[in-house]
Formats: C-alpha cells, sequence, structure tokens
C-alpha cells in the first residue's frame, strides 16, 4: 500500500551515449534497446527497464511471479533492473541516449513527464492496444469507469497504465491518513500517565519519557519524539491540525466549501510550527529527525527508543508488539480536534509505458493485461503463495479460486512485499474483497484506525482530486514548485530550531508570492473546480 510521490520534477538531459546506462545496470538480463521482430509462434522476448526494492532479487526474474508470469504468457521479460535510489536517473538516461527498451515497468511517472516524453515521441498512445488486446483491464474500466477518466490526458490519449488500490471509500479509505502518531504506551503506563488529549498534555508527557527513564535502564537514552522531516507518513505534520486546517505532502487542503489553501501561508500553520519549536527547546525531538533517512529510523524504531513516532503501519518500525498504539488526534489550545485527510488515493497514474522503440505491441498488450487479471493483481501488488525459499504472503484456496492472506507473525510487512511483489499496473477494486482475496490484517487495522479513530474529526469533506492537468499548466506548477517548495521546507525546519517564526512570518509570506504561489493556487482552484463539475 502506499503511497503516492507530491513534488514531482521531470529531468531531460542533453544527448548521452547509451555506454552510460548500460554500466550502471544493477543486474537482471542484458537488455536495453528494444526487442526485435520474432516469430509470432514462438516465445517473445522484451526488454524492460524497472525498479525494485534493494531487499528484493537484482533480477526481477529470480521472483516466483514472474516465473509464473512467463510460463503463462509464453514472453520472457529482459529486465534492466535499479534500485529506487538511482533509478529515476538511470530511467532519465535512456530516455535521453535514445537507447530505448519496450516498456519502463513501475516507471512512477508524473503527469509533466508523460506529456513530455509523448510530445518528444519517446512513448506512444494506448488507447487502441486497450481496446484490441486488453479485455482484463477494459473489464476493470467499465467497472470503475472514473478511472479511464483519471488516466485520459487532456488530448483524449492514455499514455501510461495504472496502479490502483481500492481500500475504502471517502473519509474512511485507508489513504485517508498517510502518517499515523504511534505513542509508546508501555513507557505511559510505567510513568502512570494517561494518554494525552491535547497538545499541552502531550509536551507534558514527553518531558516524562526524556526525564523519568521509563525504559528503566538507568540511562537518558529515550527518544521522546522522532520523524522524518519531509513529506511523507513518517512527518510530524499530523500534529498541525490541532492548530487549524492541517498540512498534506503536496501542502494544498481544501475546504468545505470547496477553497484550495497552500497549508503553509495559514497562520494555524505557522502556531503549529511555534509548538513544535517548544518541544525542541525542552529537547524532546530527536536529534537525527532532521537528517535521518529510513534506514536510520528504522534501526532505533527496532530498538524501541521511541516515545512518539509516525508511520503508516507501526509494524513497519517497531513490529508487532503492544508497546505501542495509536494516539488519537488532540485538541489544540482552542480546544478544536481536527484531523487532515491526505490527498490520495490508491492510485498512480504513470506506473507502465510503452516506448516507441517496441516491435511486439500486441505481445506488449496482452503481457500487460494478464496484469490486470483480478488475482494476477492481487499478488502483484503484495506478493505469492507456494514459495518454497520463503514466507508466503497467501495461500490459494483452489476451490474457491482464491486468495488468502496468511498471518505475518511477526514479519514487517512492507519487507516482505518489497521482497516477493512485483508492482507495476494493476487494479484491486473493493469488490474484489471476499471474491478474489481477503484484507490483509495490517490493511484492517488501518481501516479500524481511520473509520473509527480518524474520520469522525475530520472537519472538511472535500480533498484535492487527482487532476490529469495539461502539458501548459503542469509547466508552470512544476516550475513554481520546485522552489516553493523548497523553500517552504528548510524555513520550517529552520523555525523548529531558531523559534523565529513570528518575527518572520510577514517576509515569508511576501517571499511565498514571489516564488509564485498566487498563480499556483489558481491552477489548483480551477483544476478542482473543474473536477467536481465532471
Amino acid at each position: 500500500m502506499k503511497k503516492t510521490e507530491f513534488v514531482r520534477k521531470p529531468v531531460f538531459i542533453s544527448l548521452l551515449v547509451s555506454v552510460l546506462l548500460l554500466s550502471a545496470c544493477s543486474g537482471g538480463g542484458n537488455g536495453g534497446s528494444a526487442s526485435e521482430k520474432q516469430d509470432p509462434n514462438g516465445k517473445v522476448t522484451l526488454n524492460f527497464i524497472t525498479q525494485s526494492s534493494p531487499l528484493a532479487p537484482s533480477d526481477p526474474n529470480e521472483k516466483l511471479i514472474n516465473k509464473r508470469l512467463e510460463e503463462k504468457t509464453n514472453v520472457h521479460i529482459n529486465w534492466k533492473n535499479f534500485t529506487k535510489d538511482v533509478f529515476v536517473e538511470k530511467r532519465n538516461l535512456a530516455v535521453a541516449s535514445g537507447d530505448l527498451p519496450d516498456a519502463i515497468f513501475n516507471a512512477d511517472y508524473g503527469d509533466y513527464e508523460l506529456l513530455k516524453l509523448a510530445k518528444d515521441g519517446a512513448i506512444i498512445p494506448l488507447n487502441d492496444l486497450i481496446e484490441q488486446y486488453m479485455p482484463n483491464f477494459k473489464k476493470v474500466l467499465e467497472e470503475a469507469p472514473e478511472y479511464r477518466a483519471m488516466i485520459t490526458a487532456p488530448d483524449g490519449n492514455i499514455y501510461a497504465f495504472p496502479w490502483i488500490e481500492e481500500l475504502g471509500t471517502g473519509k474512511e479509505r485507508i489513504q485517508a491518513v498517510d502518517a499515523v502518531p504511534w505513542i509508546n504506551v508501555e513507557w505511559l503506563n510505567k510513568l502512570g500517565l494517561e494518554m494525552p488529549k491535547t497538545t499541552a498534555e502531550l509536551k507534558q508527557v514527553l518531558i516524562a519519557f526524556k526525564t523519568q527513564d521509563p525504559n528503566g535502564n538507568g540511562q537518558a537514552d529515550e527518544i521522546p519524539l522522532s520523524f522524518i522531516n519531509k513529506p511523507g507518513a513518517e512527518d510530524l505534520v499530523f500534529l498541525f491540525a490541532s492548530f487549524g486546517l492541517g498540512e498534506n505532502p503536496d501542502h494544498a487542503v481544501v475546504t468545505n466549501e470547496g477553497k484550495v489553501v497552500f497549508a503553509p501561508a495559514d497562520e494555524g500553520y505557522k502556531e503549529a510550527v511555534k509548538f513544535v519549536h517548544e518541544l525542541y527547546k525542552e529537547g524532546l525531538i530527536d536529534v537525527e529527525a532532521y537528517t535521518q533517512d529510513w534506514s536510520t529510523y528504522l534501526a532505533k524504531g527496532k530498538d524501541q527508543k521511541y516515545g512518539l513516532y509516525f508511520s503508516w503501519d507501526k509494524k513497519n518500525i517497531t513490529g508487532a508488539n503492544d508497546s505501542y498504539e495509536v494516539m488519537p488526534p488532540l485538541a489544540g489550545p482552542d480546544g478544536e480536534i481536527n484531523v487532515t485527510q491526505t490527498n490520495a488515493l490508491g492510485f498512480h497514474r504513470g506506473k507502465m509505458v510503452i516506448t516507441s522503440a517496441n516491435q511486439n505491441l500486441e505481445a506488449t498488450a496482452k503481457w500487460v493485461d494478464q496484469l490486470y487479471d483480478p488475482l494476477q493483481s492481487v499478488q502483484n501488488n503484495w506478493g505469492t503463495y507456494g514459495d518454497e525459499n520463503q514466507p508466503n504472503i497467501f495461500e490459494f484456496d483452489q476451490g474457491k479460486n482464491m486468495l488468502k492472506h496468511l498471518p505475518l507473525n511477526g514479519i514487517a510487512p512492507v519487507e516482505l512485499r518489497e521482497k516477493t511483489s512485483i508492482g507495476g499496473p494493476l487494479a484491486i477494486l473493493d469488490s474484489y474483497y471476499g471474491k478474489y482475496t481477503t484484507l490483509p490484517d495490517d490493511a484492517k487495522e488501518k481501516l479500524q484506525i481511520v473509520r473509527d479513530i480518524m474520520a469522525p474529526y475530520m472537519k472538511s469533506n472535500q480533498i484535492m482530486p487527482n487532476v490529469f492537468n495539461s502539458i501548459d499548466e503542469l509547466e508552470r506548477l512544476t516550475t513554481i514548485e520546485t522552489d516553493l517548495f523548497a523553500y517552504v521546507l528548510r524555513m520550517r525546519t529552520e523555525w523548529y530550531q531558531n523559534g523565529a517564526v513570528d518575527q518572520q512570518w510577514d517576509e515569508y509570506l511576501q517571499e511565498l508570492d514571489r516564488l509564485g504561489l498566487q498563480e499556483w493556487l489558481e491552477i489548483k482552484q480551477a483544476s478542482y473546480d473543474r473536477a467536481i463539475q465532471k
């Protein structure tokens, strides 16, 4: 599950020789350029570029899912596979060099990139291929026609295959809250403290975590509060909603009246930053919070050092134990409780593209269509069954033709899924649960958290829709956001530590305008208005 990228910056590089790409390959086949025409009666070989987790095999063909796909489709994929940290650079080098593969899998292209690639002739429209060769995908679009509108560019073409994962709807969809606050209830109980209900009470709890040795080892090694200081599920901006509208990774919050607000320019945002500075002054914030990456954050979590931290699922950080529970939303200084909906659906428009160099379009389209078969989509998203070499996500009930999630037994779900799933284009609709698959245990827990703890306090019913803007709008948004978002994060980080937000606020607002905020708001508002009128 999860998660969406919010700042998308296209990287287009002048002509480079293809040897740069070939020498940087991290494994998995020797194909980079497109395949040649082959005997239609024999096995077709296609060359794909992709990305995967460092936890996964360097050759994706070692994954059981891909082995079964090859047997089923008689299509062999030569993968040029990169780890996530270098994938975007290598993907862009391949396009810039002209050494195009047949397709880019797990491409994760943003909208501007898709339209620019289409304009430059690097990728092809998919409309005809979908109509002629993709019955599984067409069935998805017939059952959920809103996705056809979402994947169709303003010029009427479809340029990429999407990833779709439905889990709940509206305020109660699983993506409605990205960063969940997890508090150490073992420490609360040991110190005789109650679950905090206000921001003021939270501050006092964190002070107690720092000063009263709740882990009982006689050392002041507890970390009262930790987070990763960038947009995502590990950020602490969940707390901002206690002071007003709150904050989102893409900085857009929509009011019930349908007004798009840039959250970092709201007065409540300023008050939230001041609160974080209070925590900083008391020495309650992890000194590494401003610079740490996922691996550092995870290592300290596994050592149970945190009093409060943020994550999509606690099992990914502190494991499957009872030491941590969800901290409910807090009342702010004015007594109001609010939870900001995350502007996210289980949807990514640019998950896979077919390049203009592909000479096996029919075979490629039919292979991709298998990914949209319900049972195949479920495995691509989470993992598979019958693997004798490592734990399995599923068992397969042949009688019911259904995949049933197995207990994780303490295994971090994200780690097992990254080892065994393949991602890419897929569709899991709400109607699939109970028919093709069961809900994973961690999803059940997250849905319950959203439904019972978070949704009742969401003041706004609106989110920013997933709009496919025109290339002109996207050019302006991308240009503005590059500097605007970086400035917001830099100033917020400085204010956490120096507490100068009041003194610098007016100057900050002027700089936001200079960086293009008003134009950004105009484009976003127009996009929202168009979407709700459809």
